[in-house]
């Protein structure tokens, strides 16, 4: 094959094809200059024999959480869950996917689509509502594990029954997603 050649353009090898570039911005809210940039942190992410071929590569979940902007975050696992195309569930991500991560994560996306993977991610049992063990869950990540920073059971239910009163319309002790995004459509700063 023309493989071998395709090493004589320098540096074109950590470029992405520009039919795939134009569609990659057609299909995010990322410019091209932010799609290029994360083209090179992916296959920064890769080892190197890797790089040449980063669009159909795959990274480890454990690299994807290298990330500074994942490294702090209390939904990290959620994030890489939610995110990820892969078969096997290992939550690795491809370029696709890290794409669809960023863009959704960028201030140019809506926040109907923010809300969406919000609430996907929060859907911890990943069965399309949230529910108290989703509910708890999500303040547990909130309020962070450590002793000291632990809700009482009591404080933890009086928080859901907050939540719950806020956020469930049809009083059914769950939240779906058309509730979840009335809710964050009521406070922006969400």
């Amino acid at each position: 094959g023309s493989a071998q050649g395709s090493g004589a353009m320098g540096g074109s090898a950590s470029l992405i094809p520009r039919d795939l570039l134009g569609e990659y911005q057609e299909l995010t809210f990322l410019s091209k200059q932010e799609i290029l940039l994360a083209y090179k942190r992916f296959s920064e992410l890769l080892p190197k024999e890797e790089r040449e071929n980063a669009c159909s590569a795959r990274v480890p979940k454990s690299q994807i959480l290298t990330l500074p902007e994942l490294r702090a975050n209390p939904f990290q696992q959620r994030i890489c869950h939610v995110f990820s195309t892969s078969e096997t569930e290992d939550d690795s991500m491809s370029f696709e996917d890290f794409l669809d991560m960023l863009s959704v994560f960028s201030d140019s996306a809506t926040s109907d689509i923010k809300s969406y993977y919000a609430f996907r991610i929060f859907d911890f049992d990943n069965d399309g509502i949230l529910d108290r063990s989703d509910l708890e869950q999500l303040v547990n990540c909130l309020t962070g594990q450590g002793e000291g920073s632990r809700l009482s059971s009591a404080e933890m239910e009086q928080l859901i029954q907050n939540i719950l009163e806020e956020s469930d319309i049809d009083k059914d002790g769950t939240i779906n997603l058309a509730e979840f995004q009335h809710v964050v459509s009521r406070s922006p700063d969400f």
